[in-house]
Formats: structure tokens, sequence, C-alpha cells
């Protein structure tokens, strides 16, 4: 994710006690090399110092975001989610009018996602349309806003028709959700950030469940080809794999 503005920051900075901005700074590189648990161990003392401070509140989302994927059993992981979403709650809270922390609340939702029910998993994904688009509207040079609304219309502009009962149950309607405005949302994502990987793969199974085979097919295989550069890309490749095996 982006920072927030450049002065917060710089406001942040000069506010906070030397040892506070040295844990930040460790807890950064720990961040950069994948270990959430051992970089929370620097970013959580440095919260207990500044609580206010909604760009290490991010960070910390991040960190529990990341740890929902490694958590055995279930219950912690979906704790895990929770917290994530806690923190990003009072990033949003702190930092209304920046995009970031609705950012990061719109992922902690995502994370939380494969956790839990149907029903749910359908409460959950208005929260995440909501803050994707209020932080697309903050910031239009948000790629990853984008193409969290692009998930969100592939998702819902394909379920059964079990989950259009529950969806209806609890939006009153169904939205309006379709795989047209999925591409558009990823197509600007892409525009925006051509080196996210997951963009391409995304679009292209998007493509594949419109029985577009042809397009679905370019987009996969150049996501495939493009080199591990974030966390998630692993599991983003293994989906556009199964995507791909399956076109015709």
């Amino acid at each position: 994710m982006k920072t927030l503005t450049f002065l917060m920051v710089a406001l942040l900075a000069t506010s906070a006690p030397a040892n506070v901005m040295e844990m930040i700074r460790q807890g950064d590189e720990l961040d950069l090399q994948e270990k959430p648990s051992e970089a929370l161990k620097f970013y959580l003392p440095a919260e207990t110092a500044t609580p206010k401070d909604p760009t290490l509140l991010i960070k910390i989302a991040k960190q529990y975001a990341y740890l929902t994927t490694e958590l055995k059993p279930k219950a912690k992981a979906l704790e895990a989610a929770r917290t994530a979403i806690s923190y990003s709650e009072r990033a949003v809270a702190l930092a209304p009018g920046e995009s970031d922390p609705h950012l990061a609340l719109a992922v902690a939702h995502g994370k939380m996602m494969p956790l839990l029910s149907n029903k749910e998993k359908v409460a959950s994904s208005r929260v995440i349309k909501a803050s994707a688009e209020k932080a697309v509207k903050l910031n239009p040079a948000s790629d990853y806003g984008w193409h969290l609304l692009g998930r969100w219309h592939q998702g819902l502009a394909n379920v059964n028709v079990v989950i259009q009962g529950l969806i209806r149950l609890i939006y009153g309607e169904l939205p309006a959700a379709s795989n047209e405005e999925s591409l558009r949302c990823f197509n600007k994502a892409i525009a925006l950030n051509p080196d996210r990987l997951i963009h391409h793969i995304e679009i292209g199974r998007t493509y594949a469940l419109m029985g577009r085979s042809a397009e679905a097919r370019a987009s996969l295989e150049k996501g495939l080809a493009m080199p591990d550069r974030e966390r998630d890309d692993p599991e983003t490749k293994r989906r556009g794999r199964v995507a791909l095996g399956k076109l015709n």
C-alpha cells in the first residue's frame, strides 16, 4: 500500500520518539522479508507509544492480514483477520479522508472471506465494496482499490442461486454486479500498475467466466509468466493455472 500523505507522515515522524521510529524501521525491514510475526514484535510496542498513528495501524493490520493464511486452526486465522479489521477500522477513524485506511479495511475483509460461512461472506462483501469505492474516490490512482472492485464484481456476478438468495436477504436485492464492470475495473488497475501479475490473472479469470477463451488465455498466460514479487503471487498463480486448465 502507498503511505498516507507526506505531510501527515512528516508530522507523525517529528512527534514520535527516536526509539519508536527505530522500532518501526525494524518492523518495516521484517515486513519486506515477509515475516509478519517478527514484524509485529516491533510494530506493537511502537503502537503502545504512538496509538494514534494511522500509518502504523495500517502496517499492523497488514501483518495480521498476512497471518490469516499461515495460522492453524481456522479459529486462530479468523482471530487474526478480525484483528486486522480492528486495526484498519481504527486507521479509518483517525484518517477518514485518506485512501489507504479504507483500502486496508477492504483487504482485511477480503482476507477473512475464505474463513466465513456463505451468509457471512455476503455481509463482508458489502464492506469490501464500500471501502474499495471510498479508496478509489480518495485516490483514483489506487490500482489495488480498482482491483478489489473488479474482484467484487467478478464474485457477485457469478454466484449460484443459493448465494443469490442470501444476497437478496442481506442486500434487499441483487446488487448491480457484472462481468463487464469487473473488466473495466481490472483494466483500470492494469493501466495504473501493469507489473502486478494479480491484475492480469484476475482479468483472465473474468474473461474465462464470460466464455471469452482467447482473451482469458492471453491474460492468464501473461500473468503466469511474470515473476513473483508479492506475498500472494504464488497463490494467485495457482488460481491462474486452475483457470487456464479449464479453458477449451
